[in-house]
């Protein structure tokens, strides 16, 4: 492979499977949530990393969802279940609004291409969304399996939520921390759950921002759901939430029943990229504590950076302060301008050294070393071949295993399992 496309890195095998949104290993299998239905998770033996085998695949009856995200404890494996292009399906909800408006001003019925610009959409995607209008959504929330057999998972329940369903979320040994939709807030909130009894899990605790709540369906004080719950991840009695548009939060969850909030950052502005990731680094660097954001390239602003990482001190999360970024060039890829998006996307959400492994979408996986927070470095790239008649990669998420093996899934298609420091 040409320098410019790998640096530290080799490659230990491929698999041209469908494309995923999340990936993460158990053991020796390694677990992919793929984007689209029908295809659900695939779950892969990678004892032998060099000869990954397909060990089951789980397939949806359910065009209309996805389940792109997965986690494993034990035997138990948790993946979401989410409606499918719902950002776009959302915009049939402002059909009947438009409608409405335009019969009261002007005392006819909008045509479809007028309906279409209001919506921001091609007049040929009116019938589609008014067939989502009808139809609705109502199958939002996870799965649970039990995977002590590799070959035969087992669903023991299907959790409903509500609106979109759940998107990415933590889970430990006792509860589930899901990013979902609820009734009575705007956007995505926490919703922490116990699967003591996995085939029947119980809420136990819930988190929002306060400007979320909409209860009487009023208006909120945030438009949209533009500043929601991406997804918490905990580490020890602190869960660090990514909050899209409105920065981070630190929150206290040694009390799952009783969450609260002790920290607060929102970069927005000037940050233009959405917060998707944040992270504590473990230990202390210069004798201050740091944490590790990823923002997510989603659609680009011409004039502002590409998505990128952030490293803030947070040593007191009463006074929360950028320490440094990291950017990727465009001309460190030569698919930066292929059409697909280029910027930050995700990091492996275990970090136990010094190197951020980040998935960066066309740039492929960047290895960045964090051990001076003021200078993040890289210290190698990897860049994947776009294979299935894609024109660019999308690499999208990333988890390294106990030994090492870097997993490495692409949104369009293809996981690849990697060694680092090897050339």
């Amino acid at each position: 492979m040409p320098d410019d496309l790998n640096r530290n890195f080799t490659n230990l095998a491929r698999l041209d499977i469908p494309g995923g949104g999340q990936v993460t290993v158990s053991g020796n299998h390694c677990f992919v949530g793929h984007m689209n239905a029908p295809h659900g998770t695939t779950i892969v033996d990678i004892s032998d990393p060099r000869n990954p085998r397909i060990a089951s695949q789980i397939m949806l009856d359910d065009l209309g969802s996805h389940t792109h995200k997965v986690r494993v404890v034990g035997d138990i494996m948790v993946v979401n279940y989410e409606q499918n292009q719902r950002h776009f399906k959302r915009k049939s909800e402002g059909i009947a609004e438009f409608e409405s408006a335009y019969r009261k001003s002007r005392g006819t019925d909008p045509s479809d291409s007028e309906i279409a610009e209001f919506l921001g959409v091609k007049a040929s995607d009116i019938p589609t969304l008014r067939k989502h209008a009808a139809e609705g959504y109502d199958m939002g929330g996870f799965r649970i399996y039990d995977v002590k057999d590799k070959a035969n998972p087992r669903l023991l329940c299907h959790k409903k939520t509500h609106g979109f369903g759940v998107h990415r979320f933590d889970m430990d040994e006792n509860y589930l921390y899901m990013s979902t939709e609820m009734p009575g807030y705007v956007g995505n909130i926490l919703v922490a759950y116990s699967y003591a009894d996995p085939s029947n899990p119980q809420e136990v605790g819930r988190w929002w921002m306060p400007e979320q709540e909409n209860h009487d369906n009023a208006r909120p004080t945030w438009k949209g759901y533009e500043k929601r719950l991406h997804h918490g991840l905990r580490f020890g009695d602190e869960m660090w939430a990514a909050c899209w548009h409105a920065g981070f939060r630190i929150l206290d969850i040694s009390d799952v029943g009783a969450i609260r909030t002790i920290g607060s950052h929102d970069y927005h502005p000037p940050g233009q990229s959405p917060t998707h990731t944040i992270l504590p680094l473990p230990g202390l660097r210069q004798g201050r504590r740091f944490a590790a954001v990823c923002d997510e390239e989603h659609a680009h602003r011409p004039g502002q950076l590409p998505a990128h990482i952030w490293l803030f001190d947070v040593t007191d999360p009463a006074d929360i302060k950028p320490a440094s970024t990291f950017h990727v060039s465009e001309l460190d890829s030569p698919y930066a301008r292929s059409g697909g998006r280029f910027g930050a996307h995700q990091f492996q959400e275990v970090v136990t050294g010094d190197v951020l492994f980040t998935a960066w979408f066309s740039a492929g996986l960047r290895a960045i070393d964090v051990s001076d927070p003021y200078r993040p470095t890289e210290v190698g790239h990897y860049i994947p071949r776009p294979t299935g008649g894609n024109r660019y990669p999308q690499s999208n998420d990333v988890f390294v295993d106990p030994r090492g093996v870097v997993c490495l899934m692409d949104r369009h298609e293809g996981l690849d399992l990697l060694e680092f420091g090897a050339n």
